[in-house]
C-alpha cells in the first residue's frame, strides 16, 4: 500500500466586507489549465514557502507566541503562515494588511501602487519581508483572526496540504481583483448566494471552502471578528459507495453532500460573473 502524502502547510485568508446589513467574501476560480483543483472556487491563499520562515518581519499586533497558541503549532511555523497568509492575499487579489513602519495604525489604502513589488513576489524574484522593509511597511497580523485547520485527505495522490484559514476584513480604501496567473474569474460574494451557486450547479465549492462559507452566513463582519475559534484539525476521508463514486466524509458531511446531489441535472455551468 502506497504511502499518504506528507501535507504541506498552507495558508488560506477568507477575505470579507460589509455589505448592506451583511457581508460578502472574495472567491476566485481556479482555471481549467491548472493541475490541482481546476475549476473550483477558492479563497486567496497557498502553501508556506521558505521566503515565509525566518523571513524578518516586523509586525503589529500578536506576536508568534499568540498565534502559535491559538494555531496549535510551533512559534516558527505560527510566524511561517501568518506571513504566508499576507503574503498570498497581496500575491493573489492586490490586498495588503500592512502599515507604516513609523506609524503602524497608518494602514496602506492603495496597494495597488506596489503592483511592481506583487509581481516579483510571484515570481519570487523578492521576498515578502524585502518587500516590507524596502517600502518601510509593517505587517499588520492583527488584521487577521485564526479562524479554521483542515487536512487533505489522506486518499489524495496529487498533493496534501495542511491548511490553516484566516479571516480578514479588506483595509479601508484597498480594492482586491484577480489579477494572478492561477484564476479566471474572481469578485464579490454573499456567502449565501456562493453556497447557492454551488447547490444549483453554477459553480463548485470543495468541503473546507463550502464549510467555512457556511460559517460566515447569516454573520456581519463585526460579528466574524469578535469571534474566538477554536481551532481543531478536520481531515475529511474518502470513501467510494456502492455505485463506485466518492464520498466524502467530515463533521458536517451529510449537509454537504446533500447540498453537492440536488445540483442542477447539467452539472457544472459557468454561471453569472461575480460582483
Amino acid at each position: 500500500m502506497t504511502s499518504p502524502l506528507t501535507p504541506r502547510p498552507a495558508a488560506t485568508v477568507v477575505l470579507i466586507r460589509e455589505k448592506g446589513e451583511g457581508l460578502e467574501v472574495f472567491l476566485m476560480r481556479r482555471h481549467s489549465a491548472m493541475d490541482f483543483v481546476a475549476g473550483v472556487m477558492v479563497f486567496p491563499g497557498g502553501g508556506v514557502d521558505d521566503r515565509d520562515r525566518n523571513a524578518d518581519v516586523a509586525w503589529h499586533g500578536p506576536d508568534r507566541h499568540w498565534w502559535a497558541d491559538r494555531l496549535g503549532v510551533s512559534a516558527e511555523l505560527a510566524e511561517a503562515l501568518v506571513c504566508a497568509a499576507a503574503r498570498e492575499t497581496f500575491e493573489e487579489c492586490g490586498v495588503l494588511f500592512a502599515g507604516a513602519a513609523d506609524d503602524p495604525d497608518l494602514l496602506v489604502d492603495d496597494a495597488s501602487v506596489y503592483r511592481d513589488q506583487r509581481a516579483a513576489l510571484e515570481n519570487k524574484t523578492l521576498s515578502f519581508g524585502e518587500f516590507l522593509r524596502s517600502e518601510k511597511l509593517i505587517l499588520r497580523a492583527d488584521l487577521l483572526r485564526p479562524w479554521a485547520n483542515w487536512v487533505t485527505p489522506k486518499e489524495e495522490r496529487i498533493r496534501r496540504y495542511d491548511t490553516y484559514f484566516f479571516v480578514g476584513a479588506l483595509p479601508h480604501g484597498q480594492l482586491a481583483d484577480g489579477d494572478n496567473t492561477e484564476t479566471d474569474r474572481a469578485g464579490w460574494v454573499s456567502p449565501q448566494t456562493a453556497l447557492d451557486d454551488f447547490a444549483d450547479g453554477r459553480s463548485f465549492l470543495l468541503p473546507p471552502t463550502w464549510t467555512q462559507l457556511d460559517s460566515i452566513n447569516g454573520r456581519t463582519v463585526a460579528e466574524v471578528l469578535a469571534l474566538q475559534r477554536k481551532i481543531v484539525a478536520v481531515e475529511p476521508h474518502l470513501a467510494t459507495d456502492e455505485g463506485g463514486n466518492w464520498e466524502i466524509e467530515f463533521f458536517n458531511s451529510d449537509r454537504y453532500n446533500q447540498a453537492r446531489n440536488r445540483r442542477a441535472p447539467q452539472g457544472y455551468t459557468d454561471g453569472a460573473p461575480l460582483a
